[in-house]
């Protein structure tokens, strides 16, 4: 469970999540259980005020009051507040995460999240960018080969060190399994680098997933509180 939710952050990231999860895949012979875009006006959220409020839940008050917060337009993300602190806080959709998540296109998932400045400048573009080519209808096929272009001519940034999230919110909505998994932080690294935090041994409590799409590891380390201070309920390994 915890791999699949991890892979869903795996989007620049996000998740990479990232991503993510940072959020992974079934077995391929296994039907897809959301084959197709939804309908685009599924994705959105009709109270704006209702998804800043969501997209702030992502982090405690003493961070997400002086964030910039995004919502989701028919052209994209846009900017509903301004911020003083560096920090973007936003409501990541299904296709937050890397073309192979089997819930690419689940319009139910809601993921607050709040990017530090370093993750704002070098994580977040790659998750802009493929909200704009989704609400531009665009394949899967065609967001994974516009995201490899954009990498490879360096229209999207290189990760620098130090990018992190926070995501601790009550309300996340992650997947159909995994509705509001556990409060957690999460680490955008570039390249294959789980073996350097001493990630998903036994007793760590680090989880990492690597994201090849957008070229990056996700590490998450859970924590013990929501961002309302109530306290996470105990969740086994």
């Amino acid at each position: 469970m915890q791999n699949r939710t991890i892979k869903l952050f795996a989007s620049a990231f996000l998740v990479p999540l990232c991503i993510g999860t940072i959020w992974h895949a079934r077995v391929q012979a296994e039907k897809l259980p959301y084959p197709a875009a939804a309908p685009l006006n599924q994705y959105l959220m009709s109270d704006k005020t209702s998804e800043i409020a969501l997209a702030r839940s992502a982090a405690p008050e003493s961070i997400s009051d002086g964030a910039k917060v995004l919502v989701l337009e028919r052209n994209g993300y846009s900017t509903a507040v301004k911020g003083r602190n560096g920090f973007v806080c936003l409501v990541e959709r299904s296709f937050g995460a890397a073309t192979d998540f089997s819930e690419f296109w689940n319009p139910r998932i809601r993921s607050p999240i709040c990017v530090n400045p370093t993750a704002a400048r070098t994580y977040l573009p790659a998750v802009l960018m493929k909200a704009k080519l989704v609400m531009a209808g665009k394949s899967k096929k065609e967001i994974a080969q516009a995201v490899q272009s954009a990498l490879n001519g360096k229209q999207l940034p290189a990760l620098e060190p130090g990018g992190m999230c926070y995501m601790t919110s009550k309300q996340q909505y992650l997947s159909d399994q995994d509705k509001s998994w556990h409060p957690h932080l999460m680490w955008f690294v570039p390249g294959d680098a789980a073996k350097s935090w001493g990630a998903n041994l036994p007793g760590s409590p680090v989880f990492a997933a690597n994201d090849p799409e957008d070229r990056m590891t996700i590490f998450l380390v859970w924590v013990g509180h929501w961002s309302d201070g109530t306290p996470a309920p105990p969740t086994a390994r």
